[in-house]
């Protein structure tokens, strides 16, 4: 059903029979029931400190698990976010803190998969990105220039590849 269509659909609806369907998709659909609670409580800071729990247990578990290091984990918080509509300050703030931890995990057991370096810069360009189209780079450049100087510091195999990302924020 095209967009036209539903909004055609919807004007011939009564105002009670909408409200019945938005009941219905609510309690159906969690995605929408997660949608609205976020709309009428905003609380950013918790789902932020949340998703930064997950994040971290993907490193550092709290368990004597093995760390499993999945940045999916973090990109499936980051594309959530942004569908909310969570502020990019907040968004910004998370995608740095995923790469951040990855670093202080390697910091003391580094990676023997080139795939989890490859992937490291895969979200620092995103995140150099996102701030840069948002407007709100000079707020995270220097923690952007200390995540490119710590691939330097723990000699990453692709550290070159952060130093021109380091070069170009100058």
């Amino acid at each position: 059903m095209s967009r036209t269509n539903l909004k055609k659909y919807t004007k011939e609806l009564t105002k009670a029979q909408l409200e019945e369907q938005l009941l219905v998709l609510y309690d159906k659909f969690p995605a929408v029931k997660i949608y609205y609670d976020f709309v009428f409580n905003p609380n950013e800071r918790k789902l932020a400190n949340d998703a930064r729990l997950k994040i971290a247990q993907e490193y550092f578990p709290s368990s004597t698990k093995k760390p499993k290091l999945r940045r999916s984990i973090a990109q499936k918080l980051l594309k959530y976010f942004i569908a909310l509509g969570v502020d990019p300050f907040v968004i910004a703030d998370l995608m740095l803190f995923s790469i951040e931890i990855a670093q202080s995990y390697t910091a003391d057991k580094p990676s023997k998969q080139e795939a989890f370096y490859k992937s490291m810069l895969l979200a620092v360009q995103q995140t150099v990105s996102f701030v840069s189209e948002h407007g709100i780079l000079y707020e995270f450049k220097a923690r952007l220039l200390k995540i490119c100087q710590a691939t330097s510091e723990q000699n990453w195999p692709n550290n070159y590849a952060f130093d021109a990302i380091a070069t170009g924020l100058d």
